[in-house]
């Protein structure tokens, strides 16, 4: 337990930054499971005298030299000069990391929260014409603070997110769109703020007494001088949970090096501050933001109009820039004729970084530790490896394990790695995957997977019952983590987890919030696991399951199956497979890994977006026509979606 609390702090410190693609941080982490692997005995040595299989992803984004934006409106008086608003960069506005890049001119309407939504009925768009204009949107949704609100009740519903804000408008015909926060989530912020100062100020004073009774104790200079290092970092973060008291708080989203624009020509999207733009909304329609969003709120009706006579003029300068990273492989390796038959044992090193597009705390540019997602992963990972290298006999078959880099950023890690596999997949009896095994309660274990292979349910059983768990068996193959890397592969696959919580994707998810005595558990189930796959006389025979795995990221909003993997490394139109799920809606109907989706039910896809957008339209049953490109040729399909779960 004291190993496995040790690597988790140190994954999900303030030192390691996140473990975000890019960062300094996530080298140290991949040095780290290196020095684990070597120091446990497993054979690091596989990629040039090296345990680091490296990957150059070109999927970064930074802001260039040449953003600027301005409001021009009516004259203030008859006769006047044009109204000209110059916005400040990172003051006032800044662009967001999923926007295209250039230059604009047009005129700007206000369309609620940019949503169209017909099963509530409610639309933004309704009798609103923005073709060839700029959109003014909210986050969010409307009446976040009603549990039965149609939209998902106290949940974010699918209509919440950027991408599908962004998506909406520009099926609507937009050039280009701003966002600002809504009135509810600015006064959650500082609800929460207030509640975290209190927290925060309290543990300040216990530091500071605990300072006391060092020094009176006489304890040596550097241990003192770490208490102090620790007592300034809780008071910067006083200051800052400060700021967000303040009457006039309201924040920026982070321009974060996140995925630049799923399309080349993404419209321009831009954050900016509602204090700036609430005062035009005000002139252009006679009330301000509040008002609206109390109207919308109160009677589910959309306020939308142009606001007539403003125009938003200004350039979007984004680059894209290349980043390597690395896959950390280690080698227990087998003796006999079987050696190189093995088992993959692999977690997700990554993680957010500092926030931005994937986070649920994205107020501020601020470590999301990842101490659950996923270094709890990577530690039982670790762990078990220890546990499995230490058998005094070698095994028949061998055993792989990899910590993967880039799951966050679309499997980047696994999907390489399956692509470019040390020894040939067709030697891979099994794959093991942890991922969020940090927060074991009421010994709830979930395993997915379960019915990939045969043997799978009575070997879990078995193995599971010295340890107390209450198992959660799950029969599905797929899901969103690095395991459905392998199973497209036909490769049975387990997916060990221990269930969502608050904290996921958040600045909040840290290491003192782990159960380490269960991650303990886990790791010796799953070296048990792992064992039994390595010594048994049967090799696991692999069944392709139905539907799919929804882990709950945000409330409401299920879409039916299509049984895709997106690539999301491809860079021209369409929606791009880097495989199909075995069994699933799209293998049945004939579609293979390289596809690329070009046309769904008559609409036209151009972005993992549109598909996603296009998928909500319809529920499980419903056949649609597909047209996709494949090696230059165009092939139409039906699909009859299926359900999810």
């Amino acid at each position: 337990e004291r190993r496995l609390a040790e690597t988790v702090q140190y994954l999900a410190s303030e030192q390691l930054e996140g473990r975000g693609v890019g960062t300094k941080g996530l080298d140290l982490a991949a040095e780290y499971i290196a020095q684990q692997f070597a120091q446990a005995g497993l054979k690091t040595d596989l990629y040039e005298r090296t345990p680091f299989q490296k990957i150059v992803l070109s999927r970064g984004a930074k802001l260039g030299p040449d953003n600027r934006l301005r409001l021009v409106g009516p004259p203030s008086m008859p006769g006047g000069p044009p109204q000209v608003l110059e916005l400040r960069l990172g003051e006032d506005y800044t662009p967001m990391s999923l926007s295209g890049s250039g230059q604009f001119d047009l005129p700007l309407a206000f369309a609620g929260y940019s949503i169209t939504a017909p099963n509530l009925p409610y639309d933004d768009y309704a009798g609103l014409d923005v073709q060839g204009k700029a959109v003014l949107v909210l986050r969010h949704e409307p009446q976040q603070a009603d549990p039965k609100s149609p939209f998902a009740g106290l949940q974010p519903s699918e209509h919440a997110p950027f991408v599908r804000k962004v998506a909406n408008a520009r099926e609507h015909g937009a050039k280009a769109i701003l966002i600002c926060s809504d009135r509810f989530d600015l006064e959650k912020a500082a609800a929460e703020a207030r509640k975290s100062w209190y927290e925060t100020k309290e543990r300040l004073a216990r530091l500071e007494e605990e300072l006391k009774q060092k020094t009176a104790a006489g304890l040596p200079d550097a241990v003192l001088q770490a208490h102090r290092r620790q007592i300034e970092r809780v008071q910067k973060e006083l200051a800052e949970l400060e700021s967000k008291l303040q009457p006039e708080y309201d924040p920026l989203m982070p321009f974060e090096s996140g995925p630049p624009p799923a399309r080349k020509d993404e419209i321009p999207v831009l954050y900016c501050r509602r204090a700036v733009v609430d005062p035009i909304v005000e002139l252009s329609l006679g009330k301000d933001l509040a008002t609206i969003e109390t109207q919308i709120d109160q009677t589910l009706k959309p306020q939308s109009a142009p606001l007539d006579g403003w125009r938003v003029v200004g350039r979007v300068d984004i680059q894209t820039q290349s980043v390597e990273v690395k896959n950390v492989v280690g080698l227990i390796e087998a003796q006999g004729p079987l050696a190189r038959q093995h088992i993959i044992l692999g977690a997700h090193y990554d993680h957010l970084g500092y926030g931005g597009l994937g986070s649920l705390s994205p107020w501020r540019r601020v470590v999301h530790p990842g101490a659950d997602d996923n270094a709890s992963g990577t530690a039982v990972m670790l762990e078990a490896a220890r546990l499995l290298a230490s058998r005094k006999e070698k095994f028949q078959r061998s055993v792989l394990c990899i910590a993967f880099t880039g799951e966050e950023r679309g499997l980047v890690g696994s999907r390489h790695y399956a692509q470019h596999p040390f020894w040939p997949l067709d030697q891979c009896i099994a794959m093991i995957n942890l991922d969020m095994v940090g927060r074991l309660t009421e010994d709830r274990l979930t395993v997915m997977g379960v019915g990939t292979a045969k043997q799978f349910a009575a070997l879990l059983d078995q193995l599971s019952a010295p340890y107390g768990f209450d198992l959660r068996k799950v029969s599905s193959g797929a899901g969103p983590s690095d395991h459905i890397s392998f199973y497209t592969r036909q490769i049975p696959v387990l997916h060990f987890f221990t269930g969502m919580h608050g904290d996921y994707h958040r600045s909040t998810d840290t290491a003192d919030k782990l159960n380490i005595a269960g991650m303990r558990r886990i790791a010796q189930l799953v070296a048990d696991v792992v064992e039994a796959l390595a010594t048994g006389a049967e090799v696991p025979e692999y069944v392709a399951t139905t539907g799919g795995i929804q882990i709950p990221l945000i409330g409401g909003g299920d879409r039916p199956f299509l049984g895709t993997v997106p690539d999301f490394e491809h860079q021209g139109e369409g929606y791009a497979l880097s495989d199909v799920v075995p069994g699933g809606p799209a293998e049945k109907a004939g579609l293979r890994a390289g596809d690329v989706i070009v046309q769904f039910d008559g609409q036209p896809i151009r972005s993992l977006t549109d598909i996603e957008a296009a998928l909500r339209k319809h529920k499980p049953g419903d056949k649609v026509r597909l047209v996709a490109r494949r090696n230059g040729q165009q092939v139409e399909v039906e699909v009859t979606l299926a359900p999810r779960n």
